[in-house]
């Protein structure tokens, strides 16, 4: 009998295989050497909770062109196809999604966070309730 490929699971898993996904601490390392990390948590989300300091906040409706070296409305930081962004959501489904995204665009070195925020906060890593670096 044939595995059945269908389904958001499925996709998730097949995506992910395609990703070096980090962890929260491997994350901050990376952040720390210069890598963005990008926030894709909703609105809603990012109001009940603090911020990971140094992110960026993008819209995921709006993530492909920001990131886009070549694209006009580029946000500065997005200097060439090799940057790494290292993406995160709430739990890590969406971020996984998106990185995959980035990844088909030319974005070779995009990634995301195992867990998502939620693990970044579990592992006891810095937060802040400054006000978030949105870029729209």
């Amino acid at each position: 009998m044939a595995l059945d490929t269908r389904g958001s699971m499925s996709m998730l898993q097949r995506v992910r295989a395609e990703l070096d996904r980090l962890t929260p601490e491997q994350a901050l390392a990376e952040q720390e050497r210069g890598a963005l990390l990008i926030d894709l948590r909703t609105s809603t989300h990012r109001a009940t909770s603090a911020i990971i300091p140094g992110s960026l906040v993008i819209d995921l409706t709006v993530l492909p062109w920001r990131l886009d070296p070549t694209f006009e409305y580029r946000i500065p930081e997005a200097t060439g196809w090799d940057n790494r962004y290292i993406l995160f959501c709430r739990h890590g489904y969406s971020s996984s999604l998106a990185a995959w995204n980035l990844r088909q665009l030319g974005l070779s070195r995009a990634t995301d966070m195992v867990g998502g925020y939620d693990a970044w906060v579990e592992a006891g890593l810095p937060t802040t309730t400054d006000p978030a670096d949105e870029r729209p």
